[in-house]
């Protein structure tokens, strides 16, 4: 018997809401509304459009209910890091700010007064961000606290919206730089720390919770009824690693987009100096396992590079810049993706020509040099990031994963098995709406678990290998990478 479900995926720079029908053990997936997101901006500060959002998401719910189907559950996921703030009355206090807005640099000295970094990662097992949501709680204003009666992350306040139960999921609650991986709750003494009222922080709930039918009301708005909200995994990441069609223990994902996240799945978090010291992360994924990780920024350097291009009057697709790239001479110059200037909006191809002239490489002088510069170095991060992976865990990875909608880049696919000299599987493109689709049929009882999700994933959706090349040519570019990397980060925590 088919089972419908629906994901509302949330990103950074899209959101969409997808059907997925689960048909014995394959899964087919429709989009039925896409809409756009980014930032908006206010001043020198940005912001997010959250009652926009919610419009195209009620958007969507008319479209689902028009097709007339049995649609059993409703989940939403999101990014991570950033909130809402809730007063008395239930209204969200405006305005939900961007974890790219200038004041988190000014909430990471707030924070570090108060506990040290090395304080805060022992009680948390999380990477330094500057974003991290404890550094945004920590640059808020004592009004704005004083106000606040509840705060959720952005899936969680969406899941909130669609059901009226406010609950934080655990893999969205991770990523907050509050929660203790070991007592699976906030850290009291993180909330002591910084003066932050306990009372605010809802329960923390398993990923796979049923929270209840949808609301009363938005059923009669939008004519879609009958249906459940679910907390799947509220954070995207999370939920795109429950699609990854591996088998094993040998592999590593990479849920790729504007952000590459790279890692891999373990029991138990690993919460020592060394992993500190490599600024990883532990989160929280489905059946309460670990992501063991490293956010690298991603195809955002693209996507702002584009954009940058765009307002030139040259308008690009990204396929014309794969191929522009792959046209480009090969190792001209390499930048640090984690340098902090590209972590906020702006004129991203002078930037990374800036980042060049200052470490005296050449400056990329076309849009093909540039993204060329941005997918070699990309590349090479990743093999250094999965060297370090294989150094905290004592396991060898054997092949990598890469899910989301930066796997369709065949330039930057085969970069990346040529520089980590692994087979890359590419897909599934949608992989956080798959996961977040599957982790409501567990909890509804239509799948077993998360390994028959996982070959429900490999029997539905095709992949892609790339096999490594160029072996000589990128082994000898990494030493290269690798001091430029050594003389341009800094250490974690400042």
């Amino acid at each position: 018997m088919q089972q419908h479900y629906l994901a509302c995926d949330l990103g950074a720079d899209s959101g969409r809401l997808m059907l997925g029908t689960l048909d014995g053990d394959r899964l087919t997936l429709e989009e039925l509304h896409r809409f756009s997101n980014g930032p908006v901006r206010a001043g020198e500060s940005l912001h997010w459009d959250i009652p926009r959002l919610f419009d195209e998401v009620k958007a969507g719910l008319r479209k689902a209910a028009a097709r007339g189907l049995p649609i059993a559950s409703i989940s939403a996921d999101s990014w991570g890091v950033d909130y809402l703030l809730y007063d008395a009355a239930g209204a969200v206090i405006p305005p939900a700010f961007h974890y790219r807005d200038p004041r988190c640099p000014v909430g990471v000295k707030k924070a570090q007064a108060k506990i040290s970094w090395p304080e805060i990662f022992a009680e948390t097992g999380l990477q330094f961000l500057p974003f991290n949501t404890i550094f945004q709680l920590a640059a808020e204003s004592p009004e704005r606290l004083a106000q606040a009666r509840l705060i959720l992350g952005i899936g969680d306040a969406f899941n909130h919206w669609l059901s009226g139960i406010a609950r934080s999921e655990v893999s969205l609650a991770s990523t907050t730089q509050l929660y203790d991986p070991r007592r699976r709750n906030w850290s009291p003494r993180l909330l002591t720390a910084l003066g932050l009222p306990a009372a605010i922080f809802p329960p923390i709930v398993a990923s796979g919770t049923r929270l209840g039918p949808l609301r009363p009301d938005l059923a009669v708005e939008t004519g879609l009824r009958g249906v459940e909200v679910i907390a799947s995994c509220s954070h995207d990441t999370g939920a795109a690693v429950a699609a990854v069609p591996g088998t094993g223990d040998d592999w590593a994902y990479l849920s790729s987009g504007t952000w590459s996240l790279m890692g891999v799945e373990l029991a138990l978090p690993v919460i020592t100096d060394a992993c500190r010291d490599l600024n990883f992360t532990n989160e929280i994924g489905y059946s309460h396992s670990v992501r063991l990780l490293k956010n690298i920024v991603g195809l955002w350097l693209i996507q702002e590079s584009r954009r940058e291009w765009a307002k030139a009057g040259h308008e690009f697709t990204f396929a014309e810049l794969e191929k522009l790239a792959a046209a480009a001479p090969v190792f001209v110059s390499l930048v640090n993706p984690a340098d902090p200037r590209f972590l906020s909006p702006g004129d991203m191809p002078e930037k990374i020509a800036a980042f060049c002239r200052e470490t005296g490489q050449p400056a990329p002088a076309t849009p093909g040099a540039c993204i060329r510069c941005v997918y070699e170095s990309l590349a090479l991060l990743y093999r250094r990031t999965l060297r370090q992976i294989e150094q905290l865990t004592g396991r060898r990875i054997g092949r990598l994963h890469i899910v989301g909608g930066g796997s369709k880049d065949q330039v930057l696919s085969q970069f990346a098995a040529n520089a980590t000299g692994l087979p890359v599987h590419t897909g599934p493109v949608e992989g956080t709406a798959i996961g977040n689709i599957l982790i409501q049929a567990i909890a509804r009882g239509n799948l077993p678990s998360l390994s028959a999700a996982r070959q429900v994933v490999r029997s539905s959706f095709e992949t892609i290998t790339y096999e490594p090349k160029d072996a000589a040519v990128w082994e000898n570019a990494f030493p290269r990478f690798d001091q430029l990397i050594a003389r341009t980060t800094p250490a974690a925590g400042r």
